[in-house]
């Protein structure tokens, strides 16, 4: 059955899930920021910008319009930038309906808060039931995604019926989605990887080989499955897709924002320098900023975390 879909934000990954969202027949509607963006879709039928070289289905419309883009909406995806997640829904809140089924695809901790998207989501949409919310993580690099290379990929939420929901709609033969519900190790597994992928990009733009980045792969699984447990999160989790799986492939994929990030680092250019060259969000810089704080609440030692926090 076709649904009426606002994917909100148009950075490569929401583009991406729009687009497959979008191939699957749904009316999907995408917001963007930038108009430069939803121009640039608008005529071309590609995201020049962020997801370059790739058709968008003709199903799948852009708009700078936020009210545009939810009313009517029966699916709400939610792919802003983690600092930004709580200003656009706030500003959307008024326009979703409040029987949507909400999906957020966002990866980092709110660095004033320390809270994560599921806290961010519960604030910002209050009108809506915070326990039917679903969280989508898992090793999944969009550019592939666009390309339908084969992935897996986690959804969770703390109402079996929404998660299931959820699940059959992104699922393709492609794109495998498994359903979890424990949505704070899936959150802080898709966070956290992040900090460590930039301590990863250190370790390439160093010079160190395999056994240096065996060893910060492994350890910083230690770290952020030691701090996600404190909070809550299932040990199970941060062993699967959303854990050791997304942990993996953004510390190893030459795609990986947070480790480009982290390899010029490591060749010497500060932190300015690099992000003033770049367009996309890596989220890993302020999500470091956050684990820090979380690990001095908790007590937990994190000395990865803290060594790329005395960097970035």
């Amino acid at each position: 059955m076709s649904e009426a879909i606002a994917v909100i934000g148009a950075g490569s990954w929401g583009t991406t899930l729009a687009n497959l969202l979008a191939k699957k027949g749904h009316g999907v509607r995408l917001w963007s920021y930038e108009e430069d963006v939803t121009a640039a879709i608008r005529d071309t039928g590609q995201n020049t910008v962020y997801l370059p070289d790739i058709d968008l289905a003709d199903t799948l419309s852009a708009t700078s319009d936020l009210d545009e883009a939810v009313t009517g909406a029966g699916v709400v995806v939610s792919v802003s930038p983690s600092q930004h997640v709580r200003g656009v829904m706030t500003d959307a809140a008024a326009r979703i309906d409040p029987g949507a089924l909400v999906v957020s695809a966002s990866k980092g901790i709110e660095t004033r808060t320390l809270e994560t998207m599921a806290d961010v989501l519960e604030d910002a949409l209050p009108a809506l039931k915070a326990r039917r919310f679903c969280f989508l993580s898992g090793p999944s690099f969009a550019a592939e995604v666009a390309r339908e290379h084969p992935t897996a990929v986690t959804v969770a939420s703390r109402d079996t019926e929404a998660a299931e929901r959820a699940q059959a709609l992104f699922q393709t033969p492609y794109f495998r989605v498994y359903t979890s519900h424990d949505v704070i190790g899936v959150e802080l597994g898709g966070s956290l990887k992040n900090v460590m992928a930039l301590a990863a990009g250190m370790v390439a733009g160093l010079g160190f080989g395999h056994n240096t980045m065996a060893a910060l792969i492994t350890r910083g699984l230690t770290e952020l499955t030691r701090l996600a447990l404190a909070l809550g999160a299932g040990e199970r989790t941060l062993a699967g897709l959303s854990g050791m799986g997304d942990l993996i492939l953004t510390c190893t994929g030459d795609l990986s924002r947070n480790r480009t990030v982290g390899v010029e680092l490591g060749k010497g250019r500060s932190l300015d320098e690099v992000l003033s060259s770049m367009r996309m969000v890596a989220e890993g810089v302020e999500t470091t900023r956050a684990a820090r704080e979380l690990a001095l609440q908790e007590g937990i030692e994190m000395p990865i975390v803290n060594e790329v926090h005395a960097v970035a």
